[in-house]
């Protein structure tokens, strides 16, 4: 019999195609405050209009996990669990308060991107800055808290000659046991003007970092690109700019996935030119391939046990997926409320979580939010296919033989 084709492959796992539901909704964010102090603020200053969920994943019990940048004051913790109180659902800061301390460069200050591996352990990665400012020394991080145990595994700290205080985004990570390396992607906006983009590659056996493709081509916002959201466009007097954004380790481990969130296009490059610290850049970068457009500039990217590498559409208001096999695009689903669709992420349940936080609107046009309107912020549900997880639990394949 001969092997079914890749296509009708993939159209057996999509079985849940376009099927999708709300988990949860909020007009504005809200805390579940141990201190009612900080809760009077929060409320008063109304500290709530510039609170919004984006990196969201769930541990191996159920938990539900949400990153909250803190790009403005008042933010009352950067990492948190989403507990229901009387049936409504609050954050809770995570691993506890006093780790979600402003100003406190030992605990957790802006965190966007994490990972949760399959030891159940969460890599938090801390970009440092507090309301747009430069890091301060040691603010920049990775924390590998143990989900199971409840307690710090390492603190690694990432330095300026790799992250420049100033300038970095520090936006996203994947990570691989496996090989034992972590993979970074550096926006590189935060200082207005300067988009100084690149990937972070960290071995996890010597503890040395290395910076590769920094404004690289690849990395880069593309030149004059400018998007809408729902006929809006989005920061028309003050274009966007930003570059490497959403990152993906393909499932064999072979290849890491990117993309600019100012421009649609997709790049790979494999992980044996970033793990060799010795090639030199220029060797580095030449190995870059160019995927294709994705139709839809991206925020958030996560890769599936099965090789799928999945993108939020930020233009096309929902998620979409590319097929390595077949080296097609597709649109998975979309909806007129997934307004700026952030986080993704697979779950062990074969679905697709991730949330929409009118980010465009919040930092641009906030005239434009109802802020009575309960479904302002929404953590969405997508059914894929029973066999999709993560890509950290795909299975190592049998070495060819010779």
């Amino acid at each position: 019999m001969s092997p079914e084709p890749a296509a009708a492959a993939k159209e057996d796992r999509m079985t849940g195609y376009g099927q999708y539901e709300i988990m949860y909704h909020w007009n504005h964010l809200d805390w579940n405050f141990a201190d009612p102090e900080m809760e009077r603020e929060f409320e008063q200053n109304e500290y709530w209009k510039k609170a919004l969920p984006a990196g969201i994943k769930t541990d191996e019990d159920g938990n539900t996990y949400v990153s909250v940048p803190r790009r403005a004051e008042g933010i009352p913790a950067t990492m948190n669990k989403i507990v229901m109180k009387d049936g409504k659902p609050l954050l809770e800061a995570y691993p506890s308060w006093e780790w979600n301390e402003a100003g406190n460069s030992d605990m957790l200050q802006h965190v966007l991107g994490y990972e949760i591996d399959e030891r159940n352990r969460m890599w938090m990665l801390d970009q440092g800055h507090l309301n747009g400012a430069p890091s301060e020394e040691g603010a920049q991080k990775i924390v590998i808290w143990d989900l199971t145990a409840n307690k710090l595994v390492d603190s690694i700290k990432i330095p300026n000659d790799i992250a420049p205080y100033d300038t970095s985004m520090l936006n996203d990570l994947v990570v691989d046991n496996r090989n034992g390396y972590v993979y970074i992607s550096d926006s590189g906006n935060t200082v207005p003007g300067t988009v100084r983009a690149g990937l972070i590659v960290y071995n996890m056996k010597t503890g040395e970092f290395r910076r590769v493709l920094d404004r690289h081509e690849s990395t880069q916002p593309y030149p004059g690109f400018r998007f809408s959201i729902a006929g809006h466009p989005v920061q028309e007097d003050k274009p966007v700019q930003t570059g490497v954004d959403g990152i993906a380790l393909s499932a064999d481990r072979l290849a890491l996935y990117y993309t600019p969130l100012t421009g649609r296009n997709l790049y790979a490059i494999p992980t044996a030119v970033l793990n060799n610290f010795n090639l030199p850049l220029e060797d580095v970068a030449s190995e870059v391939r160019a995927i294709g457009s994705k139709g839809s500039n991206s925020d958030g990217m996560y890769a599936d046990n099965q090789g799928n590498i999945w993108y939020t559409m930020l233009e096309g208001q929902g998620i979409g997926y590319y097929d390595p096999q077949t080296r097609t695009f597709q649109d998975f689903v979309s909806d007129d409320r997934m307004l700026w669709v952030d986080g993704l992420f697979v779950d062990r349940d074969g679905s697709v979580i991730f949330n929409s936080n009118r980010l465009h609107q919040m930092f641009g046009t906030p005239e434009l939010i109802d802020w009575s309107n309960p479904y302002n912020l929404i953590v969405w549900k997508a059914k894929t296919g029973d066999d999709l997880r993560s890509y950290v639990y795909a299975k190592p394949q049998p070495a060819a033989k010779q």
